[in-house]
């Protein structure tokens, strides 16, 4: 069983499955980057037999600066996109998977942004969806300054530090998003993704054509991928909670048409079906499987 201990703000998780030891130490930023960060640092190592992981579709953008080996994308579900071994990387938001290989030793830290977050301290989200962009095609030569200086730290607290520092900057000198497109995306976080595109284009004043193109080149995905994304999200999190419910329940919490339905979108999104990505989660919240 995973083991968490507490030392100052940082929380620290261990454990071991399978021939596979992993560490994580999670701290949350600071609070002026609410709305930006979503969720807690991670700073994570990792060492043992190849581990394959299924990265099922989610709302944030995951930011991956690694101090370790690199790590293969076996499959890109959504672009297509070929097989490739990346280090440092910058997830965009997804309507697919992405499944991930490594063997060796894993080490850096993990930030997940907002899909508006995103926008204000990486640039346009639309350009990094459905792909996985190296860092520095992101960030150029800062990209590369912030690793090593990330990675010559002495421990989570100063590398957390660190990136309260860089994102709390990037953030100010980042455009403001559009509070028509702000509004939009908490009405569809906050009804899992269930309220109609039409429905939202009206509110806001806008053609529907025009509020799709504004809504993606803010948040990353259109307007209706990102509510299925959404409405996946909260299945995916019913389940592993609740992994004794049936699916058919799942599925009318969720505003699914019906079991079916369910189980063809995480085919879409996951890459396997609702009963296999129960079975595949990794102890402690290390992942899913693949």
């Amino acid at each position: 069983m995973p083991v968490t201990t507490v030392r100052g703000d940082v929380a620290l998780r261990q454990g071991e499955h399978d021939g596979h030891a992993w560490a994580m130490a999670l701290r949350r930023p600071d609070p002026s980057l609410d709305g930006i960060v979503a969720g807690p640092y991670c700073g994570y190592e990792e060492s043992g037999r190849e581990v394959r992981r299924r990265q099922t579709a989610t709302d944030r953008v995951p930011v991956i600066i690694s101090f370790g080996d690199p790590i293969d994308l076996v499959e890109l579900s959504a672009s297509g996109s070929p097989a490739r071994r990346v280090t440092s990387f910058v997830a965009g938001l997804h309507d697919g998977y992405v499944v991930t290989r490594f063997a060796g030793t894993q080490h850096g830290v993990q930030v997940d942004l907002t899909p508006l977050g995103a926008a204000r301290v990486l640039g346009p989200p639309h350009e990094l969806a459905n792909e996985c962009v190296d860092l520095d095609l992101v960030l150029g030569r800062f990209g590369a300054e912030l690793t090593e200086r990330l990675a010559t730290a002495p421990g989570w607290p100063e590398r957390f530090d660190l990136l309260d520092e860089v994102l709390i900057a990037r953030a100010a000198d980042g455009p403001d998003p559009d509070p028509a497109v702000v509004w939009a995306w908490r009405q569809l976080r906050r009804s899992h993704g269930q309220v109609a595109v039409g429905v939202l284009a009206d509110e806001v004043g806008w053609s529907r054509r025009h509020f799709t193109v504004r809504f993606r080149e803010q948040v990353g995905l259109p307007p209706k991928p990102a509510a299925r994304v959404l409405r996946f999200r909260r299945a995916a999190g019913l389940l592993a909670a609740h992994p004794d419910r049936s699916i058919t329940d799942v599925a009318a919490a969720c505003g699914y048409a019906d079991h079916s339905h369910l189980v063809r979108e995480f085919r879409r999104l996951a890459g396997c079906t609702p009963s296999a990505y129960v079975r595949a989660l990794l102890p402690g919240g290390a992942g899913v499987g693949g």
